[in-house]
């Protein structure tokens, strides 16, 4: 091992920096690259977890530079690695906490079958006596039509005004208003 050249913490420091700031870049560029370490290890909680290629670089990135500017300062290479491991879960952990702020900032236009019940509605397709029509209804900014069934059975003309009362699959149940 003569031909490397002898290696100071700093100069460790600063490649475990260089590398976790590479991983970095890679998982920025090119987006879910590295995601398949996530699901295997994380537990489901909506959003990334502790595993996400980001948070793992900025912890690697945080270490590394820490652990460089505790040994310049000097600071011996254990306790530079703890100054390098608290920055590391702190940094990490502020990026963790604002993916999973954003991932929670989500949208989405998905109308659920709960959402229906109660809600008014006015009939598009005539519903005949013992039979099945359609309705639209307005969730939010959405339409939604549904097949209708009459809860008494009756008819219920076209234009009529409803109120969802139950929802059978992809068949609602209403009465008149």
């Amino acid at each position: 091992m003569d031909f490397l050249p002898p290696l100071s913490a700093f100069s460790v420091f600063l490649a475990i920096a260089a590398v976790g700031f590479l991983f970095l870049v890679i998982a920025l560029v090119f987006g879910g690259i590295f995601d398949f370490f996530e699901h295997d290890a994380d537990v489901d909680i909506g959003g990334p977890g502790i595993f996400s290629a980001r948070v793992i670089a900025v912890f690697i990135t945080a270490f590394g530079g820490f652990g460089a500017i505790a040994t310049r300062s000097g600071a011996d290479p254990v306790l530079a690695s703890l100054a390098g491991l608290a920055s590391g879960v702190v940094f990490g952990g502020a990026i963790l906490a604002f993916a999973r702020f954003l991932f929670n900032q989500q949208a989405t236009s998905e109308v659920l079958a709960n959402d229906l019940v109660g809600q008014s509605a006015r009939v598009i397709v005539a519903i005949p006596a013992n039979g099945v029509g359609q309705i639209r209804c307005r969730i939010g900014e959405e339409l939604v039509d549904k097949v209708a069934q009459s809860r008494d059975g009756g008819a219920i003309p076209e234009h009529a005004s409803v109120r969802v009362e139950t929802v059978l699959g992809e068949t609602v149940i209403v009465s008149k208003l």
